[in-house]
């Protein structure tokens, strides 16, 4: 069984606001130690606007600084820094070696935290790889360490991620286990975002193997979160999972319900995918039901939709769509109609919503 499409479930582990090294240096290197601060913060600006290049052209540079001045604890936060810059670039084979320069110096000086910190993060980034194995021992050696040091935020990331990789192995008891342990943990923080990721997470290794009821319950318990925080994003992604998960026990109703909710937000909000999509699974539902009239209608819209966005591809689809469930209705005329639309694809269309 398929999971939902989902956004990014990997927990990060929290280097760059918990741990920032030294800030003082003697005063015959000071100078040079400023300078190199400085390339940080400049980083740091860069990377906090996804500008991920032009960081990682500042942290090289305050990379160069930190080793001529042998500032051993500063060139281990930086290295990571710049892991983590690779990291979401996605090149992942460079941000391990980044990590492991880390990991080096961090053992060197006994820094134990910040030692688990790089175990987490060459964790997550052998998952990536779909390395799940090497993946799984650097985050059980970062959980053990988080838990000897009383790092809750590090414990609760590392127990996220190896259920992540448990569940990559395709070893969903290990995984359900692994995010309950954080779940209680992330409660227990009092941090709503993380304890939404982590139901989001849950709900859909129960909707994996098919336990569309306890699915179902932790989406809710997301969307109830989502709707505390005002987290829109995360109601658009907990309402579609929710109507998946209904859908899949038959309850067509309830996926409605929850459809007309995601169409609300998504047109508010004015996100015309999320409303060209959901508009397609509105008619996909009406159709099971065998409401014709009303999955036409949610095509026709979609098809509006597909034109306001110049998307040929959905224009397609939806008058594919349309044709079948005209015909399904019997109304054959608007079927020939529609194919024929389908035929000539239709320029004089666009911008007309």
């Amino acid at each position: 069984m398929r999971i939902p499409n989902s956004e990014r479930t990997t927990i990060a582990h929290p280097l760059s606001k918990d741990w920032q090294g030294q800030e003082t240096e003697t005063s015959e290197k000071q100078p040079k130690f400023n300078k190199a601060v400085q390339l940080v913060a400049q980083a740091t600006d860069c990377y906090q606007n996804q500008q991920y290049n032009a960081a990682l052209k500042f942290f090289q540079q305050a990379l160069t600084i930190y080793r001529e001045i042998e500032s051993r604890s500063e060139e281990g936060v930086v290295l990571g820094k710049i892991g983590n810059a690779f990291y979401a670039l996605g090149d992942y084979v460079k941000a391990i070696n980044y990590y492991l320069q880390w990991l080096d110096v961090a053992r060197e000086l006994k820094d134990l935290r910040a030692e688990g910190l790089a175990l987490g993060n060459l964790g997550n980034a052998y998952r990536h790889l779909e390395d799940n194995v090497r993946a799984i021992e650097y985050q059980q050696q970062s959980l053990a360490i988080a838990k000897a040091v009383g790092d809750d935020r590090s414990e609760v990331a590392a127990l996220n991620n190896l259920g992540l990789a448990f569940k990559a192995l395709g070893n969903y008891e290990k995984t359900v286990e692994y995010l309950q342990q954080s779940l209680l943990l992330m409660q227990k923080l009092q941090d709503r975002q993380g304890e939404a990721q982590i139901l989001r997470n849950l709900g859909n290794v129960f909707y994996a193997l098919g336990n569309y009821a306890q699915a179902i319950a932790a989406y809710q318990q997301r969307l109830a979160i989502a709707k505390d925080i005002q987290d829109g994003r995360g109601e658009l992604q907990v309402l579609r999972n929710l109507a998946s998960a209904c859908y899949a026990v038959g309850d067509h109703s309830k996926a409605i319900e929850y459809y007309q909710m995601r169409l609300e937000i998504a047109r508010k909000i004015e996100e015309h995918r999320v409303e060209e999509q959901t508009l397609g699974n509105l008619g996909v539902t009406y159709e099971a039901v065998g409401n014709f009239a009303k999955a036409v209608e949610c095509y026709e819209q979609r098809l509006a939709v597909a034109i306001f966005m110049q998307d040929s591809r959905v224009e397609q689809q939806s008058l594919g769509s349309l044709k079948v469930a005209c015909y399904a209705m019997g109304d054959y005329a608007r079927a020939f109609k529609y194919q024929e639309m389908r035929n000539n694809p239709s320029q004089n269309f666009i911008g007309n919503r």
